[in-house]
């Protein structure tokens, strides 16, 4: 994928991704948007970094890429817990940019701030992915270190969220007409399992969208999970959150079973 610029500060991000060696077993968008993080990586104080899409709910999103198996966990975790810097800055249309993650950013956010404390994380930086008043996703930059960017560095980051977006707007643009990129398949794939282990949920126990949402995510967090793997289970039928209990407890777990 081909995407240049004028713009001196995208030509040099451009030519610091095209250094960037391809992943394995990856390729077309979600190779370039994987070297994008690593490249972002490597040329920005951060420790790790991750491109989710977002839609217009929160349950509605997917991991399109990461700077490797931490950034991803780091990404799966916001969606899991329904919170965090990724999520907000996609519904405030604005960086979401917490320096002292630990504190602050615990307050903040009061469930992910501390998980994400506790996997190594000092300061997150989240970055809209926009264009007009159409919302694509959000790029994460992670840092081991609490502390702000300096200025140099923030530009830097703006300008890795601009080359991202412009890749994602042009594998939409090179796809069929209503149809989303392909190489983006796994990504959406995490959104419709979700929906569907929601939908079985609402019917399962008679509840609205919004608390069969509600009750995945708290399995998920009661059994240390994703909710990508909780949907899963509740799709597969090895998994029936219960009416009553506590959303950790199985359907074979005896009271509060589903009938």
């Amino acid at each position: 994928m081909t995407v240049s610029s004028p713009d001196p500060a995208v030509a040099r991000v451009l030519l610091q991704l095209a250094d960037e060696p391809a992943p394995p077993g990856a390729g077309g968008l979600v190779s370039s948007l994987t070297r994008l993080c690593s490249a972002l990586v490597r040329h920005l104080p951060a420790s790790g970094s991750g491109i989710s899409l977002v839609g217009e709910g929160q349950g509605s999103a997917g991991i399109a890429a990461a700077a490797g198996p931490e950034s991803r966990r780091l990404e799966e975790l916001q969606f899991t817990l329904g919170e965090g810097p990724c999520l907000d800055a996609h519904a405030a249309r604005r960086p979401m940019l917490e320096p002292d993650l630990a504190g602050a950013g615990s307050t903040r956010w009061p469930v992910y701030g501390p998980r994400a404390a506790q996997l190594g994380v000092g300061a997150v930086f989240a970055f809209p992915l926009q264009v007009g008043a159409a919302r694509v996703g959000v790029l994460d930059i992670y840092r081991k270190q609490a502390g702000p960017l300096s200025d140099e560095a923030l530009a830097t980051g703006f300008t890795f969220a601009e080359v991202a977006l412009r890749l994602l707007l042009q594998g939409q643009a090179e796809a069929p007409d209503g149809q989303a990129p392909a190489a983006l398949t796994d990504a959406l794939a995490y959104r419709m399992e979700v929906y569907q282990a929601q939908g079985i949920v609402m019917v399962d126990l008679q509840c609205g969208a919004d608390e069969a949402l509600a009750r995945l995510r708290g399995h998920a967090f009661a059994t240390g999970r994703d909710i990508t793997s909780v949907a899963r289970d509740v799709i597969d039928d090895t998994l029936h959150l219960p009416r009553d209990a506590p959303p950790e407890r199985h359907a074979t777990d005896g009271p509060g079973s589903r009938p």
